[in-house]
Formats: C-alpha cells, sequence, structure tokens
C-alpha cells in the first residue's frame, strides 16, 4: 500500500514540475491516464483537490501548494535512503535527467551514455538537447537533475562543477580557397562571409570581441544557435566560422571541413555542470558527473561547497 502511495506522491510532483499530465507521463514512462488515475486516488484518499484543472498550464490548489511541498522532501529524503543503501552494495538504479546545449553534440555526449549504462544498466538516462535558456529553466524548474552549458552560471540558485575547455578555431569548407593556407592571419578574413552564433549567446559576444581586438569587420551571412547547423553551413561554402574545434572532430576526419590556424586566435570555450546548488545530487547522478568528469565527485564537493548537501 505504502509502496503504491509513494509512486503515485511521485507522478503527482511531476505533474506540479512539469505542468502538464502528459509531459509528466513521457518523462516517467506510462500512460497519460496512468497518470490522471493516480492523482485522482490521492485526491480521494485525501479528500481534497490538488489540482486546478480549469487552468493552463495545470496549477495547484491551496491544498496543492502545501501537500507538493511536504510530498517533494520526502522524495528527497526517500531518495537519500535509496542511495545510502545502494552505496553499501554493487546494485544501482533509478533515473537520471540530463539537459545538454546542442554544440556539445550528440556524439559526443553519447559516449559518456554508453560508458554509464555499461557499468549500470539499471538506471534509466533521460537526455535532451535544448537552447541554453531552456537548459536553466528546466534546471529551475526541477524538470533536469544536471544541465551541460557554455560558459556556466554560477550564482543565486545555481552552482557549476567545471568539466572540459575547449579550443576554438577558424574552421572552412574543404572546397573554400582558404582549406590549402596552413596559417591565415587576421587581415584575412576580413570582409567575409562569415557563418555566427545568435546574438544572445556568450560564444557570439567572444567571438566578436575577438575579431574587434583585432580590427577586423566579417560580412555575417547566417546565424545559428548551435554547431550542428554552423558546420553545415560552412560545408556548403556559405561562410567560413570559428567554433569550438572538438565539436567539428567528425567533419574533419571526413574530410568536408578543414580548420585553418589563425595567428593570435586563442578563444577558450568553458563547458560547466551546472545543478540546484540546494539541491541534493542523487547516487546515479553524482555517479554519472563521476563519468564525465573522470573524478571523484565527493572529493570535489568537499574541496569546493558540497553538492550533495
Amino acid at each position: 500500500m505504502i509502496s503504491s502511495q509513494l509512486r503515485n506522491v511521485e507522478l503527482f510532483c511531476e505533474v506540479v514540475t512539469r505542468q502538464s499530465f502528459s509531459r509528466a507521463a513521457a518523462a516517467i514512462g506510462v500512460s497519460q491516464p496512468s497518470v490522471s488515475q493516480a492523482i485522482q486516488q490521492l485526491e480521494q484518499d485525501l479528500g481534497v483537490e490538488l489540482l486546478d484543472r480549469s487552468t493552463r498550464p495545470v496549477g495547484l490548489t491551496p491544498a496543492g501548494e502545501n501537500y507538493y511541498e511536504g510530498c517533494r522532501r520526502i522524495l528527497e529524503d526517500y531518495q537519500a535512503i535509496v542511495d545510502q543503501v545502494q552505496s553499501n552494495g554493487h546494485r544501482l538504479s533509478g533515473r537520471i535527467r540530463i539537459a545538454s546545449i546542442y554544440s556539445i553534440g550528440l556524439l559526443q555526449l553519447q559516449t559518456y551514455v554508453n560508458q554509464y549504462r555499461l557499468r549500470f544498466p539499471e538506471v534509466v538516462v533521460q537526455l535532451e538537447f535544448l537552447h541554453p535558456d531552456e537548459v536553466y529553466a528546466r534546471i529551475r524548474a526541477d524538470e533536469t537533475d544536471i544541465g551541460l552549458v557554455s560558459y556556466p552560471k554560477d550564482g543565486g540558485d545555481l552552482e557549476s562543477i567545471p568539466w572540459v575547455v575547449q579550443d576554438m578555431g577558424l574552421i572552412v569548407s574543404a572546397t573554400s580557397p582558404l582549406a590549402k593556407r596552413d596559417r591565415l592571419q587576421p587581415a584575412d578574413v576580413e570582409g567575409l562571409p562569415f557563418v555566427a552564433f545568435t546574438s544572445e549567446l556568450p560564444i557570439r559576444r567572444e567571438v566578436d570581441r575577438w575579431l574587434k581586438s583585432q580590427k577586423v569587420g566579417v560580412k555575417v551571412t547566417h546565424q545559428f544557435d548551435n554547431c550542428e547547423n554552423i558546420k553545415r553551413a560552412v560545408e556548403i561554402d556559405a561562410g567560413i566560422s570559428i567554433i569550438p574545434l572538438q565539436t567539428a572532430e567528425r567533419e574533419f576526419e571526413l574530410g568536408v571541413l578543414k580548420h585553418v590556424s589563425v595567428e593570435g586566435l586563442s578563444i577558450k570555450r568553458p563547458i560547466g555542470i551546472v545543478h540546484r546548488r540546494h539541491k541534493r545530487l542523487s547516487l546515479p547522478t553524482r555517479e554519472f558527473v563521476n563519468v564525465l568528469a573522470g573524478a571523484n565527485l565527493s572529493q570535489h564537493s568537499e574541496s569546493s561547497s558540497r553538492v550533495s548537501a
């Protein structure tokens, strides 16, 4: 009986955080009618309405607000107990939710996911690729456990664990005349068509700052919020671009893009693992961070602000 009630509580909290029965069902991996039935059972047992179904998105009643806050703490405490028990054994189960910016790349991140699944096959890994603003929104709404973002925010309700620092460089199509050059001067790109990141992204501001420092002007022909579209545009010779070189390794191997060194170009892009500052990361999530970082997360936690607090 208690087990089924705890499951219903989990479904209720998922509906609240996602503000949708259908999104909650998809996240948990059950049917929408099952979620509706679970909430109705809770309301019947309590004798009160928890959700205001007349609003879009679905909201909480006053009783629902009180119930949600209590249930959220119960689920966190329950997860802590599960983590403690599993840490003393060899079995790890549960679910982790990861939101990543597009430009980290599916191929790169999938390697880490595959390594993790080999070690912990009973843990369900949910991976989404989103715009940076959406990643932060999901973290703050507790709709994802960790987010992978560039130029990570660290302060207020967010905390960042450093992950990698990527070198950025100039890429051109294999058919571009520049592809025959081994090294360029900044002045060599003056006035050339340029495929840029969209203006709201920190990476765009870094590139613009470097171009300005070199007193170089380019002709922005296309703007995208992710590396994949930028690479495709450069491939068809729609312009040159400056992107994290690690994201184009496959295209370099295939010979469709080329990296050309530019004198004085030394832009770095930091990638961080972001989470809610005062939310305890579950053991499955901490183990995934270990896989990403190649280090013991508990040591990081003790030497800096504690992730598990």
